[in-house]
């Protein structure tokens, strides 16, 4: 079967909690928290799912998703000419009194739309990745090797195998998945890497008619957590059906021997601020400028970045940056950091090793070291962030065993 035959419907899940990015998601879902200045993590899956030519997009939400909502509404918007749309879908609970159990919930939760849809194939993926992944690819393999139910995988070093769904293959068929177990405590590593596994990626391509009938009996069953990795990829698999698609097969235009891959999960504060850092290595990580297959946002009307003061003693500079729209650098020094929309620095300030969110103000001989500053942070003149855990902690402020400083949005920290 060609793949321009086959009718897609794209399900994102973004009903994501993400209680290990807290405070970052104090006031919002896990796939609303800003990436890398001028984005949001939602825009990574729609815009792969966009560059791939599906376009007909629900997404699922539940927690905390007003500015979730209000962000897919204002940005996300297609002609409807040729029926495109992104369609943010609300829990609904249409299977009694309860709200999403679990990600295959979602989807089971949802199926009056599909239904509406009538698809003939459904690419499911996550919210909260940062990645360029063609999903066209993967749905042809699929296609192509007869799997009722594929799931992309990448490889991750084994101790980190209770992170994530672990793929074990076939040997004799190496495209085909033996079994699949949810984030086990240990695993065997691969025959040509033993300090490695095979991960789920969160991303499935599924046939409508098996998916349904697999969420049917999901839905029925005593022992379940009604999730895609626990219960419905090990479900197919057992049955001989799953197939696994390697990520590292996946070509992007525009992409080069450093970020081929790339695909980061962003869920703890670490592997948030790590990724950030990924964005402005003098070769990146992950290629924000790849034009071929963009990401993205919207800025809206907000005028180019500024960098005012060339004086002996004051020097308005930002050195191995990102820096957005809106930015006003007055006098301060900026180093190795991120800096969203309409963040202001003023004279003497110093940030170095942060990530500043959007309204981000920083006064006078204020310092910012190795910190993410959430919305509308306002340091005072003379104070500091990331330069004294114990005041820092004192404060009532997240510091992470690596030292990462974390300011909840709309702080005023006065020293």
């Amino acid at each position: 079967m060609a793949k321009n035959k086959q009718k897609i419907l794209s399900i994102v899940l973004a009903g994501g909690e993400g209680t290990r990015l807290m405070p970052l998601t104090r006031d919002r879902a896990k796939p609303a928290v800003p990436f890398g200045g001028a984005f949001r993590l939602i825009d990574f899956p729609l815009s792969n799912l966009v560059n791939s030519d599906y376009r007909h997009i629900i997404v699922l939400t539940q927690y905390k998703s007003h500015s979730l909502d209000r962000h897919i509404s204002q940005m996300w918007r297609f002609s409807s000419l040729l029926g495109n749309y992104v369609s943010p879908v609300p829990a609904q609970q249409r299977l009694g009194k309860h709200w999403y159990l679990g990600s295959a919930d979602a989807i089971y939760q949802t199926i009056n739309i599909i239904e509406d849809v009538q698809p003939d194939i459904m690419v499911i993926v996550g919210a909260d990745h940062v990645y360029r992944m063609d999903f066209g690819q993967m749905v042809q393999q699929h296609i192509e090797s007869g799997a009722e139910f594929t799931v992309a995988g990448i490889r991750q070093p084994i101790d980190q195998s209770n992170q994530f769904g672990v793929i074990d293959v076939d040997p004799e068929h190496p495209n085909q998945i033996k079994t699949f177990l949810e984030k086990p405590d240990t695993c065997a590593g691969l025959p040509d890497d033993p300090n490695s596994f095979l991960a789920s990626m969160g991303n499935y391509v599924a046939n409508t008619d098996a998916l349904f009938d697999a969420l049917a009996k999901d839905e029925k069953a005593a022992d379940t957590k009604h999730d895609m990795g626990g219960d419905i990829a090990p479900y197919f698999a057992a049955r001989g059906e799953a197939g696994v698609y390697d990520f590292n097969t996946n070509i992007i235009p525009g992409s080069n021997e450093k970020d081929h891959a790339y695909w980061r999960d962003v869920g703890t504060l670490k592997q948030f601020y790590d990724a950030h850092m990924d964005l402005i290595s003098y070769v990146p990580e992950f290629n924000l400028y790849n034009q071929q297959w963009p990401i993205y946002t919207n800025t809206g009307t907000l005028p180019p970045a500024k960098f005012v003061h060339a004086g002996r003693d004051r020097l308005g500079h930002a050195t191995d940056s990102i820096v957005s729209p809106g930015v006003i650098v007055s006098g301060g020094e900026v180093h190795h950091s991120v800096l969203s929309p309409n963040v202001h620095i003023h004279s003497w300030a110093q940030v170095v090793d942060s990530i500043l969110f959007d309204g981000v103000t920083i006064n006078r001989r204020a310092r910012v070291y190795k910190a993410i500053l959430d919305k509308n942070v306002v340091l005072t003149e003379n104070s500091t962030v990331g330069i004294d855990t114990e005041h820092d902690l004192a404060r009532g402020f997240t510091v992470t065993p690596e030292g990462i400083t974390v300011v909840p949005k709309g702080t005023v920290v006065d020293d």
